[in-house]
Formats: C-alpha cells, structure tokens, sequence
C-alpha cells in the first residue's frame, strides 16, 4: 500500500470516527462560521452538516446564549488556551432535548462543553473546536442525590406533628441568637409558650383531638410570625420563639395578639368543638443574662408566674420580682 493510500485511510478512519463518536464536534473560523458539524449535532438538531457548513453560528441558533459564549470562544482564541463550561455552571449551551430513558425526569440535555483552540500549520489559532458531552446522567444523578439530602435535611431539623423546628434545631437558632447578643449587644427576646390544662384536653377527648390541639397551635403561630423569628416545638404542649431585634415590651405585644387569637379560635373534632388557651413567658435578653440555658430559665419563670396567675395570660420577666 503506497503512503498516499494509506494517508487516505487514515482520513477516512478519521471522517467516520469524528461522525459517529457519542460528543458533538463543532469547528468554527475567526468569524464563528461553521466548518464542521458531526452526526451527533445532526441528530440532536435536526440540522444536517450540508445544510449548515458556512453558515454562522450565533445567526442558525440565535437562541444561544451569544454575548457569555463569544467572550468564552474570543479568550480561547487570544490565549490560546482550552475553556471547560460545565453544566452545573450553565446546564446547557446548545438547548437539545433529552431523549433518554433512564433520565426521563430531564427535559434537555445537561452539557459538559470545551472550547479547544486550532492552530494552522504556521501556528497560527484560526478556528475553534467546540466538544459537547452529555452528562444528563451524572447530573440528574447529582441533582436528586441532592435534593434528597436537603429533604434529610429539613427532616432531621422539623418537628414531624407540627412542622415546626424541633427542639434540637430550635435550640441552634437559640445558641446564634445568644452569642450574636454577646458579640454586638443587639435586642431580642425569647416567648415560651404553654398550652393550658392539656392534660385535661387528652384525658378529655383523646390523644388524637390532643395532637390536633398542638398542630392548631403551631398553625396559628406559624402564620403569626415575621419570616427573622424562630419558632420550635419545646416539648410536648410547649413552645418556644426566638425573636431578634425585638424588646420585652414589642415581644409582649406580640403574645398578647397570638394569645387572643388561640383563645378566640375553635378546633373542630369528630363534631366536637374545642377551646383552647395558652400561657405565655417573655424574657428579653441584656447583659444579667450570661448563657443561653438563663435565658430559658428566666423565660420559663416568667411563663410559670402567667401559670400562677391563673393561665390565658403573658408575664413579661424582669430581674426585680423573679428573684433571679
């Protein structure tokens, strides 16, 4: 075989690798003309390479994202130096759809993209090579991983009767509070809450209507707050709300609003309507408070005195009459 035949099939070897291969192959000029278009952008496309071939690209696909990709495409071309888009930077360049069964939850294909430059034979970056990879797989993969992790997450800090923050996740708002408070001074206030006689409303009507009597609660809480509070579930009747920049006497306000709402609500139950109240502690933070578990205590003291008093009430703490 002479050197020329075999330098021809070694093209043709080349052609045909260069057209089936699982990557889009693109070659543009100085000008972002077309040179070069595989099967694999024909097939994504629609759009055959004879149809193509001289034409600009950023004028076929005016749906590219023009101005962010020329400036990726003019550095590989000044620099001479390879650019990588990967999709979690933008999830695709050229929009195809995806036809893949296993990734069926995609709508296009997620594209791992390289810009190469190509130098002629005197050196010189006279066109660009653009190389794209479906990676719909490795990205819906990622993609659910983690949002099943986030959904884990939000699970493991949720309380799961009343959608609340648990105790422990509540506690780490409580801690942050605390310690922005010792770093910059700022106000805020801690409410612990208690729902009255809910022994007698489950030896009354039953665990179930007693469970419903807590999600109630931590509705109407829950659509009483601004979005900087935070509200957990302190135990089983009780709960407890972080309220920054808020002083004992706004936070009283506060409980006195939610108080009157709980009492003025009902709770319908197999036909049975039941009334419910709360009692209330407030403990605005300053410099006698020393530790986030004083700051409960004092909280809890004050909710105490709204017990003695005879409940559906709110006590505001302070340091002369808690003995604290």
């Amino acid at each position: 075989m002479s050197n020329d035949q075999s330098a021809m099939n070694e093209l043709h070897w080349l052609i045909d690798m260069v057209q089936t291969i699982e990557v889009g192959l693109v070659v543009l000029d100085r000008d972002y003309n077309i040179q070069l278009w595989n099967g694999f952008m024909e097939n994504h496309s629609g759009v055959s390479p004879n149809s193509i071939k001289g034409q600009n690209l950023f004028t076929r696909f005016p749906e590219l994202p023009a101005t962010w990709l020329k400036q990726k495409m003019e550095s590989v071309f000044m620099l001479k130096n390879r650019a990588f888009i990967s999709w979690e930077q933008r999830p695709y360049v050229f929009q195809f759809k995806n036809y893949r069964p296993i990734t069926g939850r995609a709508d296009f294909m997620y594209q791992n993209v390289t810009l190469l430059p190509l130098a002629s034979l005197t050196g010189k970056i006279t066109h660009i090579s653009v190389i794209i990879y479906d990676v719909t797989d490795i990205a819906v993969n990622k993609l659910q991983l983690k949002a099943a992790n986030e959904q884990l997450e939000r699970l493991s800090q949720t309380d799961g009767l009343t959608q609340l923050h648990n105790r422990r996740h509540w506690q780490q708002c409580l801690e942050h509070e605390f310690d922005l408070h010792a770093r910059y001074s700022g106000m805020s206030s801690l409410v612990m809450i208690d729902i009255d006689h809910f022994k007698r409303i489950n030896d009354t009507y039953g665990h179930v209507a007693g469970d419903k009597v807590i999600q109630h609660i931590a509705h109407i809480l829950s659509h009483s707050l601004r979005e900087t509070d935070c509200v957990g579930r302190y135990g089983g009747e009780e709960f407890a709300v972080v309220m920054p920049n808020t002083c004992g006497a706004d936070a009283l306000n506060f409980t006195e609003r939610l108080r009157e709402r709980i009492a003025d609500s009902t709770i319908v139950y197999e036909g049975l309507k039941i009334k419910v109240t709360v009692s209330l502690g407030v403990c605005e933070i300053g410099k006698h408070i020393t530790s986030s578990s004083g700051w409960i205590s004092r909280s809890d003291k004050a909710l105490y005195e709204a017990k003695q008093k005879g409940r559906n009430c709110s006590v505001l703490h302070t340091e002369q009459t808690s003995g604290y």
